[in-house]
């Protein structure tokens, strides 16, 4: 009993209404638990939101990453507000997880990603869910831009999108196999170069016409050459019939600079929203995201911490403004690891009013199962 009460003092406890408040700090703090083997009780989850505790996306991604990490989990239920994961050993092979809604299975990659790095051999990992939902990466942006980025880290997946799935019944299913790193390297992202290539996909799924995918392309296109008017912008339009499960419609648009950056800015259809308009809002999300001349867009800023956080060695990384998010982020893997983070502002001549530089000295965690 007196070892038992040992354990239970040591966890470290997390305030999941900090900062930003959210599923990510469920995400970020549940990986690293599982890899620095560091018990954790989460209290106040999700406490500002307008459903607060868990929702059947942040139960299916604890409990993927406590299948990984044959970790034993307490409070995990729906709308349940404090939870706590002892972890135990991080285990390869396959796992399944399904949110049985349209959650995102874009984050529930990024919760199980890092923890299956840290594993004896490679992972398949059977996500369930949206793969174009709202508040969450389309699966494009997971695998457009996300991969390409943590690759430089020393991360290698690959990503098998066997259906599609849309609000608000989800039914989408990827296949994501992940192989093990003995460590990961750091990352210097610090020059932006131009802008050399635009491109992405407007679609459409189930019973909506083509035209809509049409329409919102065309309208994308024209928002990005008030602006961009040298490159030549390939947004073809597709109608997705196979592997597609109920009806939606969206735009992904993807640039990437002379040096191997890459950014994105996208959208979904909503029901009573004119189509232009998302094609539109995309646009300008890319726009927005390459105008501060730093190296990754807002989305992947805070998405590159954990890694970040993991190397061993020191990481710099030129960005716009840092969002909650990414500070969040960071709290978080300064709570659970040894990584020191410090943002200054980027002073050089192609620096806008919010370009900064994330520099990190890493953790070094080393995987101690290969």
């Amino acid at each position: 009993m007196e070892m038992e009460m040992e354990m239970e003092s040591s966890a470290v406890e997390i305030d999941g209404s900090v900062m930003e408040g959210g599923g990510q700090i469920l995400r970020v703090s549940a990986a690293l638990s599982c890899i620095t083997g560091s018990s954790i009780n989460i209290s106040k989850v999700r406490a500002g939101r307008s459903t607060p505790g868990l929702r059947p996306q942040h139960l299916s991604g604890l409990q993927l990453v406590s299948d990984l990490c044959s970790g034993s989990l307490q409070g995990a239920a729906i709308g349940s507000t404090d939870i706590s994961l002892t972890p135990g050993k991080i285990q390869s092979g396959n796992h399944t997880a399904d949110t049985e809604t349209a959650g995102s299975v874009c984050l529930l990659l990024q919760v199980a990603l890092p923890c299956a790095l840290y594993s004896d051999a490679s992972s398949q990992l059977i996500l369930k869910g949206g793969t174009n939902a709202e508040m969450a990466p389309q699966i494009d942006y997971t695998v457009k831009v996300f991969k390409p980025m943590v690759e430089r880290f020393g991360v290698h997946f690959d990503c098998d999108i066997r259906m599609r799935g849309y609000y608000p019944k989800g039914g989408g299913e990827v296949m994501v196999t992940v192989n093990p790193v003995k460590e990961l390297q750091p990352v210097v992202m610090t020059e932006r170069g131009n802008i050399t290539k635009i491109y992405g996909r407007a679609f459409v799924a189930g019973v909506l016409p083509y035209k809509l995918a049409k329409d919102m392309s065309a309208a994308a296109v024209r928002t990005i050459r008030k602006e961009i008017k040298e490159l030549y912008i390939n947004i073809p339009a597709l109608q997705e019939k196979e592997k597609a499960c109920g009806n939606g419609n969206g735009i992904i648009i993807i640039a990437e600079s002379s040096t191997g950056c890459v950014f994105a800015g996208s959208a979904l259809g909503k029901k009573g929203v004119y189509v232009d308009k998302i094609g539109i809002e995309a646009a300008e999300m890319l726009l927005r995201n390459i105008r501060h001349n730093g190296c990754v867009d807002e989305f992947l800023q805070d998405q590159l911490i954990i890694f970040m956080a993991l190397a061993k060695g020191t990481s710099r990384i030129r960005t716009g403004a840092v969002t909650l998010h990414t500070q969040t982020a960071i709290h978080i893997a300064e709570q659970l690891t040894q990584a020191k983070f410090t943002i200054t502002k980027s002073e050089d001549e192609l620096s806008s009013d919010d370009t900064f530089i994330i520099e990190c000295e890493g953790s070094g965690a080393v995987n101690k199962h290969l």
